[in-house]
């Protein structure tokens, strides 16, 4: 067989070009069986496991969360009717309750949660004598008469407004 210098030349630059498109083709494997060999090493990185076996401790840690998640929310739940129950909502009223006296010595203090459940605290100051009053506030109402200024610092507790 007589092949010419040309054709030889021209079989010699193909069989370089499959060959070189051959170690590219088998570097992107190695570099793709790279990848994968670390991903199996996370997943298996308490030892040599079979996939059953990770994907039951898989589970068992699923149900854990699950189990934690559930207690977190029971607590939040708990946590969330004592934080309504608390008495947070503060407004006070000063005042002065003698035309003789000045200087707002008298003050009525309304303290809320926020279902308007707390109490309203007065204490009317003059010259010779303080007198102090505690008055049950129930949805934010009272049994007792509430005084025009025991009624503004209840309504500022109710707004947030803090009163004067």
């Amino acid at each position: 067989m007589n092949l010419s210098q040309n054709t030889l030349s021209t079989l010699v630059v193909v069989a370089l070009a499959v060959a070189v498109l051959a170690v590219a083709v088998a570097v992107g494997a190695q570099l793709r069986l790279s990848r994968i060999q670390a991903r199996y090493r996370v997943l298996w990185a308490g030892g040599e496991k079979d996939v059953a076996a990770v994907l039951s401790d898989q589970a068992s840690e699923i149900a854990q969360l699950r189990s934690d998640v559930a207690r977190v929310r029971d607590k939040l739940t708990g946590s969330a009717g004592d934080i309504e129950q608390s008495l947070r909502h503060v407004a006070v009223v000063r005042y002065d309750a003698f035309g003789d006296m000045g200087g707002r010595l008298s003050f009525s203090a309304a303290i809320i949660d926020d279902r308007g459940d707390g109490l309203v605290i007065s204490s009317i100051n003059a010259r010779g004598e303080s007198r102090t009053y505690a008055k049950g506030i129930v949805d934010g109402d009272s049994e007792v008469t509430l005084s025009p200024e025991e009624q503004q610092a209840l309504a500022a507790a109710r707004t947030g407004r803090g009163g004067s």
